[in-house]
């Protein structure tokens, strides 16, 4: 008998050894590499069966927009881009226990009122998704549920029966028979995202893949699980509270950093239709350290509440915390509170959150955590009318940002009164009733503005 050539493959990253290595040399994690066999055979036989498509004139390709399937959630439309997209591969990634397998049964319902729909199960039996279909009240026709882990066996009901969409739950549990690896592995994972995309491009059928998330917050599995996809969704929330956001990081056919919200209720998920009004529900007016600021998530401005706390500190070294936004960045703000406007925040410890598990990265809301630092400081409360939008740069100037009238007519109508921007973004503004625009120069004038100096 002939001996099996094996390689190391990194259960990380996908990187490939002929000898096992105790570190990475590509991502630099330990006890990732893997032994796996390498069918010579099948390669050889590969390389034989090569074909070529014919080059393609740039100028000859004719474009047209994407056939898309509208659901009833509209939220779901949204970060997709408007719809589902034939013939794309969507992967879903998320928590154990957060809704994933919820929000697609949800999503199979709205699409089986006219399409054939596959949902696929390597987790659970047709009798427990029978279960919470029932919680759901999923009742159609055009949903078949089918148990199945052999991603050959699935490729050829596909084939037979064409549906127009498929759920795979999850990607984790699929295997194909020639590979000796356990499911879940790199190679399993790799070789089962490719026959689903191959699936999805040839037949022109929207497929939908349920992906785990490691405890560092990123999708189990190879890291070219990503590459191959053509639409990234995260589901993130505490499964603890009712809220849950659903995140496009990556989109071939839309805007990318798209959210959608949805409430979490007996009965399955809810649309939240005004997420301005959600995150700011419940707020304390007219108490030190809270501050408003609109944040841009994709194509929408959503108004966020910062919540800092400042207190004298019992040891040498003062702490710093941050939820919700970058820890670095806060330290940045608060060296320009110290430096430019002298408060002196080095014998105080600064808690910094952003209320309702929202997680904001954009310069905009910078002039909002650094009011509210100011305002807990001080021990003197802001408006809780007033609305603060802009970046603040190390010599203290507040600086110009985008969409700045789609940020003001967010505030209105959610009844904000009175909004501090950036003195750059003031020319051009058409006068918005209702709400009175004020403009600064720079963090002192903020302050004076605000906190009354």
């Amino acid at each position: 008998m002939a001996k099996l050539k094996t390689i190391y493959i990194c259960q990380e990253c996908g990187c490939e050894s002929q000898k096992w290595l105790g570190k990475c040399p590509e991502c630099s994690n330990w006890n990732t590499m893997v032994e796996e066999i390498v069918d010579k055979a099948k390669e050889d036989s590969l390389h034989s069966s090569i074909s070529f498509s014919k080059p393609l004139n740039i100028n000859e390709i004719e474009l047209t927009d994407e056939e898309r399937y509208n659901t009833s959630m509209e939220e779901f439309d949204r970060v997709l881009g408007g719809g589902i997209v034939k013939g794309s591969l969507v992967l879903v990634g998320g928590d154990p226990g957060i809704g994933k397998s919820t929000l697609l049964l949800q999503v199979s319902k709205s699409i089986a009122e006219s399409k054939k729909i596959f949902y696929i199960s390597g987790e659970e039996s047709a009798k427990q998704i029978k279960i919470r279909a029932q919680r759901l009240n999923v009742e159609t026709s055009n949903l078949f549920i089918i148990s199945e882990t052999n991603i050959s066996v699935i490729e050829r009901m596909i084939e037979e029966f064409r549906p127009e969409v498929v759920v795979i739950d999850s990607i984790q549990t699929m295997y194909k028979s020639e590979l000796q690896s356990a499911p879940g592995s790199v190679s399993q994972v790799r070789e089962a995202t490719a026959t689903l995309m191959r699936i999805a491009k040839n037949l022109n059928i929207a497929i939908f893949i349920v992906g785990h998330v490691t405890k560092e917050g990123s999708i189990a599995g190879p890291r070219v699980l990503e590459h191959m996809v053509d639409t990234v969704l995260y589901f993130e929330g505490d499964r603890h509270h009712t809220y849950r956001i659903l995140r496009t990081v990556k989109n071939r056919f839309g805007s990318t950093n798209e959210i959608g919200i949805f409430e979490m209720k007996g009965n399955g998920l809810r649309e939240v239709k005004n997420p301005s009004e959600m995150l700011l529900s419940g707020r304390p007016e007219n108490v030190p350290g809270s501050s408003i600021v609109c944040s841009i998530e994709g194509t929408r401005p959503v108004l966020v509440e910062i919540q800092a706390l400042t207190s004298n500190t019992n040891f040498g070294m003062p702490r710093r915390m941050a939820t919700g936004i970058d820890y670095n960045r806060v330290v940045l703000i608060m060296a320009v509170l110290e430096k430019r406007v002298g408060l002196q925040l080095q014998t105080s410890d600064v808690y910094v959150n952003v209320a309702g598990g929202l997680k904001i990265d954009e310069p905009a809301c910078d002039l909002g955590v650094a009011l509210a630092i100011a305002s807990s400081f001080r021990n003197l409360y802001i408006d809780s009318k007033t609305i603060l939008i802009g970046e603040v740069g190390l010599t203290g100037e507040i600086r110009g940002v985008n969409f700045i009238e789609k940020r003001i007519l967010e505030a209105q109508k959610i009844g904000f009164n009175r909004c501090i921007i950036p003195k750059e973004n003031i020319k051009g503004i058409e006068i918005i009733p209702n709400i009175n625009v004020v403009a600064v120069d720079n963090i002192y004038e903020a302050l004076d503005e605000v906190l009354g100096g």
